[in-house]
């Protein structure tokens, strides 16, 4: 009786595993944690779990209500012009994004430069992003300008203004 039971608790280990699944990459995944917002760098590493996990919650608290994203656009007009939307304009856009991508990720590479000073900051990065799913797939590099305000009210760090220079 002893040896069945041994048997079909082996045979049962056995058919939990599938031997054609790959493996999980666990590798960055388990770098990208929640912070608390105490910096503008943990703000950004915040920003970064939010487009890796398609997370509109903790995207929305990255954002100051004042928030303005920037970008310029160079096929408007005869030389092109800066184009800007507000918090909720651009909420709205990164939850399409995060809807219409199977997956998004998001690299912060170099720090150009960094001023933080009487709780304002400003942040300058290069990145790439890469995002895949039905729409195709996309391979976009750059840089932005991030403005910080930390908060009176719970301490965090939040963006006020994010000036995109990627290239399109």
């Amino acid at each position: 009786m002893m040896v069945k039971k041994i048997f079909l608790l082996t045979l049962f280990l056995i058919a939990c595993k599938n031997p054609f699944a790959p493996r999980l990459d666990e590798g960055e995944i388990t770098r990208i944690i929640l912070t608390d917002q105490t910096s503008p760098d943990e703000v950004l590493q915040n920003f970064v779990y939010a487009y890796t996990f398609k997370d509109s919650l903790v995207y929305a608290d990255l954002l100051d209500s004042s928030f303005v994203f920037v970008y310029f656009d160079p096929t408007l007009s005869n030389s092109g012009r800066f184009v800007s939307w507000n918090r909720d304009v651009d909420l709205k856009t990164t939850g399409r994004l995060f809807r219409n991508f199977d997956t998004i990720s998001l690299t912060w590479n170099n720090t150009i430069y960094q001023i933080i000073e009487d709780g304002e900051a400003e942040l300058s990065k290069t990145l790439r992003l890469n995002l895949f799913g039905d729409p195709g797939e996309f391979v976009l590099t750059g840089s932005a300008i991030f403005n910080f305000k930390k908060s009176s009210y719970d301490g965090k760090w939040r963006i006020t203004r994010w000036l995109d220079e990627s290239e399109m």
